[in-house]
């Protein structure tokens, strides 16, 4: 997560650097390559960071979006002293400690993501899922399974058999009757192969892409997965209803017991009879009769639902609900029996709902092995990766018929840590620097310890490929480069603020002080009075505050009375404000005649009665009446303080060629 002081200082930063005015001189000599903007010191910087900075949030080529030449002249300005402030934070070398190294990496890491060929292939996956999850289909499957230690001819076999048995449907034979009878699904023998609705991302990927790909009631090719061979035929497809939240009473039975399922069945009717009388109540019929201790004593409540997250039997009922409060007929299932009444619907949520959860589930299954598969193949192709199949295979044998704390040595004896591996974009990688990769503990790789040389190998590719994409992205797309240079930037005119101007006047109690004694005129109260007033809640009490208050005087017990007399018994009859106001600024005093010590008024439809004690004439606030707005202006003060020192620091040159060329495009003339 960013640090939200930085992330508002980057949304605000040409805001908070100041200073209207600067002296800019025009150079000498313009180079004939590359012109910058500004030249500040011995740095170049160029338009096109200034044009980012102005076109944010707006158009340019919409007329009614350009600015007007004042505002162009101020911004530029906010530019440079923005520039300037970077400039110095850099010369302190704030840009080489290890807190700005490790928040400038992580700003840079997760900036870079959308950028990714990666993030476009999920963009889409996700996109794809979602789609998907507009319907719902209903498909039954014959599963034929691997045999333990299946050799190439047991896997060709396994195929050959699902690919009869499509053949034998197709034919006119029964396909739920094949399932029963041939599939190693343990559930066929209840179901016959009946897999109930179901929609995105609730199967393994093959299957899912090949049971959408059918049209109602055909039959796949074989489709294999972990689990085997599966053989799809869709029964039906419709628009996903979306979700529902339903509540139950459930009665549990016990299958093959005869005695307990007619108590079960006699019970659930009784209770179904007696929700039918209005006089009944759900939640102390569920509270009362319920055998689901989870829920009983909440009404029956239970999560939201969609077609294929729950049992087929309690599914079908608990759709087929259309009005809130409808409530089924007793339903079987596994369980026992249940009433479900309907608490509520809601249609699909929209993809910027549900976009967190379908990555979440995408990422967690075989969909983000075939996304980073198509980045590797996308980037191999795009920054001209070449093997050294010869030297990966010998380095690969070396692995595999060594112990591992031997394979340095040996690759050193045979003279192969400058041995190339691969090359990116003509860049070689040698055996050497694999090694050092593994070595690094930056990376932690994961899989079949007898494959530890082609796990990291792949990691190093990986990595290796990662690093070249945004090496790419640096170089040729400027909406990237000045994305990653403003918030580089940004972290470090925090970290100097913070160091010279923001965190030094809130601890520079002497320089406050000094501050304060030399603009005090600044910090000046206007006419205040001390003042007691009642605002009236209910009119009724009127007459008697009235009475009350008729001939008082302000004291500084007058509040205390009030309450103790009035608010003890109706603590809503009005409320007090007592203290010291400034008259012309308090909305209440501004309107009474202050000469008057005891008066009533009404306002804005309110009554008020207000008691005037003391007044006291204009005069200078004490420092610690007004310390947190002499800190506000102080930090103002030492910001100003701060630029006129860098610009007498630092010499700023403007090319004017180029700053007319921003002007043109930006500027309303």
């Amino acid at each position: 997560m960013m640090n939200s002081n930085h992330l508002k200082l980057l949304l605000l930063v040409l805001v908070f650097s100041c200073s209207p005015k600067s002296t800019i001189k025009t150079p000498d000599q313009i180079p004939d390559a590359r012109l910058p903007l500004l030249v500040i010191g011995d740095e170049e910087i160029f338009g096109d960071e200034f044009f980012y900075m102005l076109k944010k949030n707006r158009e340019f080529k919409n007329p009614e979006n350009k600015i007007s030449p004042e505002e162009f002249d101020e911004n530029l300005q906010l530019f440079v002293n923005y520039k300037l402030k970077v400039k110095e934070a850099e010369s302190m070398g704030l840009d080489q400690t290890d807190e700005f190294l490790k928040e400038y990496e992580m700003f840079k890491d997760d900036l870079t993501q959308p950028f990714l060929i990666k993030n476009s292939l999920q963009e889409g996956e996700l996109m794809k899922a979602y789609n998907r999850m507009k319907e719902v289909i209903r498909a039954s499957h014959i599963l034929l399974q691997f045999p333990p230690n299946a050799s190439q001819a047991d896997t060709i076999s396994v195929l050959r058999m699902a690919q009869k048995l499509k053949a034998d449907a197709e034919q006119g034979a029964d396909f739920n009757e094949l399932a029963f009878e041939h599939s190693d699904d343990p559930s066929a023998k209840n179901n016959k192969g009946s897999l109930g609705y179901f929609t995105a991302l609730q199967m393994v990927s093959p299957f899912e892409d090949a049971a959408y790909g059918l049209q109602v009631g055909e039959i796949s090719e074989p489709v294999l997965t972990n689990f085997g061979y599966h053989i799809i035929r869709l029964e039906d497809k419709k628009p996903n209803p979306g979700e529902i939240r339903v509540s139950h009473i459930l009665i549990r039975s016990q299958e093959n017991e005869p005695v307990s399922e007619e108590r079960a069945l006699r019970m659930v009717r009784e209770i179904y009879a007696e929700l039918q009388k209005p006089e009944r109540e759900w939640e102390e019929i569920c509270q009362m009769y319920s055998e689901d201790p989870a829920t009983k004593n909440t009404g029956g409540n239970l999560p939201w639902i969609g077609l294929g997250s729950v049992i087929p039997e309690f599914e079908r009922a608990a759709f087929s609900l259309t009005e809130e409060g409808e409530i089924s007929p007793p339903v079987k299932t596994p369980y026992g029996y249940h009433i479900i009444r309907l608490e509520e619907k809601k249609p699909l949520g929209s993809y910027e709902e549900m976009e967190q959860m379908i990555k979440s589930r995408v990422l967690r299954d075989s969909r983000s092995t075939l996304i980073q598969s198509q980045v590797v193949a996308i980037q191999k192709s795009r920054y001209g990766f070449e093997e050294n199949e010869r030297n990966v295979g010998e380095v690969e044998t070396i692995f595999s018929q060594n112990p591992r704390s031997d394979v340095p040595k040996i690759i050193q004896e045979k003279n192969l840590t400058d041995s190339v591996l691969f090359s990116i974009n003509t860049s070689p990688k040698n055996v050497g620097d694999f090694l050092e990769f593994i070595n690094s503990g930056n990376e932690i790789v994961r899989g079949n310890p007898q494959n530890y040389f082609a796990n990291w190998y792949d990691k190093y590719v990986e990595v290796s490929l990662l690093e070249a994409e945004i090496e790419d992205l640096t170089n040729n797309n400027q909406e990237y480069r000045l994305l990653i240079q403003e918030y580089r930037d940004g972290i470090l005119l925090f970290s100097l603020m913070n160091d010279q101007v923001w965190q030094k006047a809130i601890e520079d109690s002497i320089g406050q002080v000094k501050y304060y004694e030399e603009n005090v005129d600044k910090y000046q109260w206007n006419e205040r009075a001390n003042a007691l007033i009642i605002t009236i809640g209910k009119e009724e009490s009127i007459p008697s505050v009235r009475r009350f208050l008729a001939g008082k005087k302000y004291q500084s017990n007058l509040a205390d009375r009030l309450e103790n007399t009035f608010l003890l018994d109706d603590p809503l009859a009005f409320t007090l404000t007592d203290g010291l106001f400034e008259i012309n600024s308090h909305p209440i005093l501004k309107a009474v005649d202050i000469s008057k010590p005891n008066q009533e008024l009404r306002l804005d439809n309110k009554t008020y009665f207000v008691v005037i004690g003391e007044i006291l004439p204009p005069g200078p606030k004490k420092f610690e009446e007004t310390r947190g707005k002499i800190i506000q202006d102080y930090q103002e003060h030492l910001d100003k303080a701060l630029i006129a020192f860098l610009k007498e620091k630092y010499l700023i040159q403007i090319n004017e060629s180029e700053k007319q060329k921003i002007f043109d495009v930006t500027v309303d003339k």
